[in-house]
C-alpha cells in the first residue's frame, strides 16, 4: 500500500514542482527587469568588445581595423619584441611585491589602528587620503620627491650626509621600485580600511578566550584572526590586482617607460601600439595576452575558491 502512495504521489509532487516554477520565475519581477540594462550592458559592450578585440588581433590591421587575417603573424611579432617581454617581466615583478607589500602594510597598520588609539580618525584619514588622488597627481609628485636635485637625496645631503645616494628612477635596475613606492603609498590605505572593517567585525569573546589561553597578541592574530578574516583578503586581493593589471597612468607620468624600457608595461604597450605606432593588430594581440593572463590566474583560483566551497 505505501509502495502504492508513493508511486501514485510522485506525478502529483512533480506536477506541483512544475506548478511553482513560473512562480519563481515571476518572483521579484521589477528587479529582474532593472537589471536588462546592466546585463545589455554587459553582454554587448564588455563581453563583445572582448570577442572583437580577440578577433582582430588576428588580422592585419593598422590605422583602422580591416579583416584581412594574418593568423598568428601579429603574435609572433609580439613575443618576438623585446619590450613587450620586458614589459612583462616588469609586471611580475611589481604585481609580486604590490601584493605582498600591500597586504602586509594594509593590515599591519589596520592592527594598530584597531587596538583603539588616541587619534584614530585622524591617522586613517591620513592613510586613506593619497587614495583619493588620482595616479598622474601621485606619479608626478613622488617624481618629485624622487629627484635627486629636489627629493630625499637633496635633503639628505643637505643634512651633511654628502655620499647618501637615492636615485631609483634613473636606476634600470630599481625604477621599478621607485614605482613600487608611489603605487603602495597612493593603494595602502584602501586597503588598510578594508582590514580594520573586517578586524572590527571580529567577536570579542575571542580575544578575551585568547587572553584567558595565555595565547600572546601576535600568535592569536596569526593563527587565529587572519583565517577568519580570509574573505576580506580575497576582497583585497581582487582590487589590487585589477590595479596591477591596469597599471599605467603612474608609469606615464614618473618615467614615460624610461630609463630606455626599463619601466614598460603591458598597458602602457598596447596604448603604444594602438595610437603611437598606428598598429591596432599588435595592440589587440597584446590585449588579448593580458586577457589571456588574467584567465590563466583567475580561473584556477575561481576554480579552487567556489567549487571546493561547493563540493563541502
Amino acid at each position: 500500500m505505501a509502495i502504492a502512495d508513493e508511486a501514485g504521489n510522485a506525478p502529483a509532487a512533480q506536477a506541483g514542482t512544475e506548478a511553482r516554477r513560473p512562480v519563481r520565475i515571476l518572483k521579484n519581477l521589477q528587479s529582474k527587469m532593472a537589471l536588462i540594462p546592466m546585463m545589455f550592458t554587459a553582454l554587448v559592450v564588455f563581453l563583445g568588445g572582448t570577442i572583437w578585440t580577440v578577433v582582430y588581433s588576428f588580422t592585419d590591421s593598422g590605422l583602422l581595423p580591416r579583416l584581412e587575417w594574418a593568423g598568428l603573424e601579429q603574435y609572433d611579432r609580439l613575443w618576438g619584441t623585446r619590450k613587450w617581454l620586458v614589459s612583462i617581466e616588469n609586471l611580475a615583478i611589481y604585481g609580486v611585491c604590490s601584493v605582498v607589500g600591500t597586504l602586509v602594510i594594509g593590515f599591519v597598520l589596520a592592527a594598530l589602528l584597531d587596538r583603539k588609539i588616541r587619534g584614530e580618525n585622524a591617522f586613517r584619514t591620513i592613510f586613506l587620503y593619497p587614495f583619493a588622488l588620482s595616479f598622474i597627481v601621485t606619479g608626478l609628485i613622488w617624481q618629485w620627491l624622487l629627484n635627486p636635485e629636489l627629493g630625499f637625496q637633496q635633503v639628505v645631503r643637505g643634512m651633511g650626509w654628502e655620499s647618501f645616494t637615492f636615485d631609483p628612477l634613473n636606476n634600470p635596475d630599481l625604477v621599478m621600485f621607485g614605482l613600487l613606492i608611489a603605487g603602495l603609498w597612493q593603494g595602502t590605505g584602501l586597503i588598510m580600511c578594508i582590514m580594520l572593517a573586517g578586524l572590527r567585525g571580529i567577536d570579542e569573546d575571542i580575544w578575551k578566550a585568547a587572553r584567558v589561553d595565555g595565547i600572546g597578541t601576535v600568535k592569536t592574530y596569526i593563527r587565529v584572526i587572519i583565517p577568519m578574516m580570509r574573505p576580506v583578503f580575497v576582497t583585497s586581493l581582487v582590487l589590487i590586482a585589477s590595479g596591477i593589471v591596469k597599471l599605467y597612468d603612474l608609469v606615464v607620468a614618473m618615467t614615460s617607460g624610461g630609463p630606455g624600457i626599463a619601466s614598460e608595461v603591458p598597458a602602457k604597450y598596447v596604448m603604444q601600439a594602438m595610437f603611437g605606432g598606428q598598429n591596432l593588430g599588435q595592440g589587440f594581440a597584446a590585449s588579448t595576452m593580458m586577457l589571456v593572463m588574467v584567465v590563466i590566474i583567475l580561473v584556477p583560483w575561481a576554480y579552487l575558491e567556489f567549487g571546493g566551497r561547493k563540493r563541502g
